[in-house]
């Protein structure tokens, strides 16, 4: 079959597409991988039972029926959930928002590849823009949204080595140089697949650049504040117009209703309803009747914080302890999780290449993700991408132990074939 630019762009070697095939055949049950590399959220028994409780309301209501699946929601999507969303966080935050700065996607993932080519590529007048990452390891899911080649550049972080076999990446300001070729800067809090948290200082610095070169900073909060809120370190919500924030339904135990938000600008909310249009007519109803009473009534801010939070940390928790327990003795650190369902290891001067150690332990059983994925727009070698691996604590808890007990076992053996 011959395919287009446009085609090959979108069906070759791109790491998301290994990454859910690997999590789509794992989840399945067509193998028996323990899969600790996909971003699946948890199994929450108390959130699933709400989640239920919900159906059941719909299911004995005609109209409500008729909403969830019998019509076509405008290309902003649900106005009923997005004017309770408004009214949720300007009461909340006091965050000057009504119906028209918010437009739904189908999916965050739909809603970056909009926002990534609206800001980037190729404009009228001949200028060529392109997303500013300032600080990378970054979401493997954002390498491959460009129409246009290149559409990304990016910035190797400050590392502080910390106590305990962990460090932390930092924003490296002195060498972050914008210019010109910038036509928005992006950065996830908490960072898929770090777990990091970029502190309030390092957003108001991004958003001093944002200002002063007149680009919009996208926030992807979709593990962060205001839900579903994994996050275990201080972070205050913010929002202006100088802000795209981007929300999601996925993390708090709903990724299958493909749920994305967007709070932005009103013209820049009107140019996503188009494109919405465009590509997929409407952006899903599902998820916005599903969770509308959550969010009108504010539950799902406490859901958040008391159940979806607490959850993950200490789920983290368990996990770190296994990390140390299992790879003691050899040459790593992690990364101090402060958010999102990730651990992110580093394995300085590892033998092979964290690509080779993903195949390696796949052969074991477990799969990761290689680091290498995650430093999309960084054109230049960098030895520390090939030595990190991520993650993910968030199957049950002695899917996990197990998972990480053979990779502690792997990597013995190869430092020990290498020394």
């Amino acid at each position: 079959m011959k395919l287009s630019r446009f085609g090959q762009k979108f069906t070759s070697g791109a790491g998301i597409i290994s990454l859910m095939d690997d999590l789509g055949r794992a989840l399945a049950g067509d193998d028996e991988m323990i899969m600790m590399g996909g971003g699946n959220p948890g199994h929450l028994p108390e959130f699933q039972k709400l989640v239920k409780q919900r159906l059941r309301e719909i299911a004995e209501c005609d109209l409500s029926i008729r909403d969830l699946a019998g019509v076509y929601d405008p290309p902003q999507g649900n106005l009923g959930f997005i004017k309770h969303c408004a009214a949720l966080l300007k009461n909340e935050y006091g965050w000057e928002v009504g119906p028209d700065n918010i437009c739904l996607t189908n999916g965050s993932q739909t809603g970056f590849f909009i926002l990534f080519n609206m800001f980037g590529g190729t404009f009228e007048d001949g200028d060529s823009k392109r997303i500013r990452l300032p600080l990378t390891p970054e979401y493997i899911g954002y390498t491959d949204q460009g129409l246009e080649e290149d559409l990304f550049i990016s910035n190797k972080p400050k590392i502080d080595l910390l106590d305990g076999q962990m460090f932390k990446y930092r924003v490296d300001f002195d060498n972050l140089d914008i210019g010109p070729e910038t036509g928005a800067i992006c950065v996830s809090r908490p960072t898929n697949p770090t777990g990091n948290v970029i502190t309030d200082e390092e957003i108001e610095g991004l958003l001093e650049l944002s200002r002063r070169h007149g680009v919009p900073l996208i926030l992807d909060n979709a593990y962060g504040v205001p839900f579903p809120s994994i996050i275990f370190t201080q972070a205050t919500p913010l929002w202006n117009e100088s802000v795209i924030k981007c929300l999601s339904l996925s993390k708090l135990g709903l990724p299958a209703v493909r749920t994305g938000i967007i709070i932005a600008r009103e013209d820049i909310i009107r140019a996503v309803s188009a494109m919405n249009a465009i590509i997929s007519l409407a952006p899903s109803s599902f998820g916005p009747v599903l969770m509308e009473k959550l969010v009108s009534s504010g539950e799902i801010l406490e859901i958040s914080a008391k159940m979806i939070r607490p959850f993950y940390h200490d789920k983290c928790k368990r996990a770190l302890a296994w990390v140390h327990r299992e790879l003691e003795g050899l040459p790593y650190r992690v990364h101090t999780p402060e958010g999102s369902m990730f651990l992110w290891l580093w394995f300085e001067n590892l033998p092979i290449t964290s690509e080779e150690l993903y195949l390696r332990l796949k052969e074991y059983g477990v799969l990761v993700v290689s680091g290498h994925y995650f430093f999309p727009g960084l054109n230049q070698d960098w030895k520390h991408s090939s030595e990190c691996v991520r993650l993910t604590y968030s199957q049950d808890d002695e899917t996990v132990r197990k998972g990480i007990a053979i990779i502690g076992r792997v990597l013995k053996d190869i430092y020990q074939e290498t020394f």
